[in-house]
């Protein structure tokens, strides 16, 4: 039997674009311009810890949505033939061939004002700031991660006997009894995957409310514009960023280890 070997390109990877940077990061945060040991930096992170609630706050009320909004579209493709999933699976991901940039700017466009969008509003005498706060930016995160919450449910869901619902559904049970008792445990591994791959980059993700926010900022950017003057600082937050999603990774996983044992 051959062993199994570590993938050398594959190391080589992990130490050029993940270790090195990390090590760069730990030395920037508890190092001064001189080089010297200090805590000063993490004391700097204090003034932007309204910034980090903010950002944690954005980044769970567009999880909950995209959760909201995907779980039933997952469903749905869900019990199509292969065929039809494969085509709404590729339709869902066409939008992702396009930069990044370029999808959270097409939303400047529709929500600026006397845009599309606020024109149709004020035709019918509806009068809304719909771009530069807290729901646009929302907006624009939902948009973008919302394909990253229905692949990993859709992939589940797909999965699910569909002869454990028709047994269920001999036996007696209600829509919403099939639901809570087969269709929602048999999910939930999903919903962790799902919810962790959104969660993520909405917290720590930069330029979406650049563009939507206004003055509203996240933590994502603020890194970006300490980093440009003082980068200590700067690695001192991203290190404190990458601790709070390292957190709520071993939650999740937690989380999903004993949903595993209940059942």
């Amino acid at each position: 039997m051959k062993s199994k070997k570590p993938s050398i390109p594959y190391l080589g990877w992990m130490l050029v674009f993940t270790i090195v940077p990390l090590l760069m990061v730990l030395y920037y945060a508890f190092t001064d311009d001189t080089g010297a040991f200090t805590m000063e930096n993490f004391t700097n992170v204090a003034d932007y810890s309204h910034i980090f609630l903010y950002s944690l706050y954005v980044a769970l009320i567009s999880t909950l949505i995209c959760l909201v909004l995907a779980y039933p579209v997952s469903y749905s493709i869900s019990r199509c033939s292969e065929r039809k999933q494969s085509i709404i699976v590729m339709f869902l991901m066409v939008p992702m061939w396009m930069n990044f940039l370029l999808r959270v700017y097409a939303w400047v466009l529709i929500l600026q004002s006397y845009g599309p969008l606020d024109t149709m509003l004020q035709f019918f005498g509806i009068h809304l700031k719909l771009i530069g706060n807290t729901g646009a930016i929302i907006v624009g995160m939902v948009y973008e991660f919302l394909p990253f919450m229905i692949l990993p449910l859709h992939a589940v869901m797909s999965k699910i006997d569909d002869s454990l619902i028709e047994a269920a559904q001999d036996l007696g049970c209600s829509g919403v009894y099939v639901f809570r008792k087969v269709i929602f445990p048999l999910s939930i591994p999903g919903i962790i995957s799902g919810v962790t791959m959104v969660f993520v980059p909405t917290a720590s993700t930069f330029l979406v409310a650049q563009y939507l926010g206004g003055d509203q900022l996240m933590i994502g950017d603020v890194i970006e514009r300490v980093f440009q003057f003082n980068h200590n600082t700067g690695s001192a937050i991203a290190l404190v960023l990458m601790v709070v999603i390292l957190g709520f990774l071993v939650f999740m996983n937690r989380f999903g280890d004993k949903e595993a044992v209940g059942r």
